[in-house]
């Protein structure tokens, strides 16, 4: 049984554990999440893989070791299960709810009005790569339209370095007949502030692929505090 792995009993401590999760779906049900602390969130999910435990603890735990909602979810499940009471079903929910909210806010990014549809863009970079624990390198592939071609990360590296080869990106650019880029990046330090190399390589992509018909019209870097934009800040 995963709750007697984790080292807590089947049955909840507090006597008025059944009556406390009652309340909670009640609330959720007749006003929604707006008045729920973050842990009250996280305790109201786990119910669904952990009927007989006391939930609040763990949530509360988790919160403390990865510092928000969202950093939880995005949490390695190695790391998560370093968390007493987290199991492989705990850590496979969280992974599910993470990926879930990935995939609705990509589907918000029409395919092909991407460039009009900046604010959502962000907010879709953000929720897949912010919290990542390593650096991955994303491109947006886009048409003469601005509109979305693909979205495909093309490196995955350490906690502070992804290798990036400019001529990969641009041959895959060719392939796609992709007539402009939009380069991604996370910073896990959470600081989106770009580094010397992250200038030197963005600058590097641009060259190649300008006189190849190809644009970069920004290059965006990501990070728990918010995101970095090359165009904004005059480095394209």
């Amino acid at each position: 049984m995963e709750e007697m792995r984790s080292g807590f009993n089947e049955k909840p401590a507090d006597p008025d554990a059944k009556g406390h999760r009652q309340r909670l779906r009640e609330r959720f049900a007749n006003h929604g999440p707006g008045g729920f602390a973050d842990y009250e969130l996280l305790e109201l999910l786990l119910f669904f893989v952990l009927p007989r435990q006391d939930t609040k603890p763990i949530a509360k735990a988790l919160l403390k070791r990865f510092g928000t909602y969202a950093g939880v979810l995005a949490a390695p499940p190695a790391r998560l299960k370093e968390i007493p009471g987290v199991g492989d079903r705990v850590a496979e929910l969280l992974k599910l709810t993470h990926a879930s909210a990935i995939r609705f806010t990509r589907t918000e990014v029409p395919d092909r009005e991407t460039l009009s549809s900046w604010s959502k863009v962000i907010d879709y970079v953000h929720t897949a790569m912010a919290f990542s624990e390593v650096e991955e390198f994303r491109i947006l592939f886009l048409d003469k339209r601005n509109g979305l071609i693909a979205d495909e990360v093309q490196q995955t590296g350490t906690v502070d370095h992804t290798p990036v080869y400019p001529r990969e990106v641009i041959r895959r650019a060719l392939e796609l007949s992709a007539t402009a880029l939009i380069l991604v990046h996370n910073h896990p330090s959470g600081d989106p502030t770009p580094s010397r190399a992250d200038i030197q390589m963005t600058r590097q992509i641009a060259e190649i692929a300008k006189p190849l018909g190809v644009e970069v019209h920004d290059h965006i870097i990501v990070g728990k505090q918010g995101q970095t934009s090359f165009r904004g800040l005059q480095l394209l």
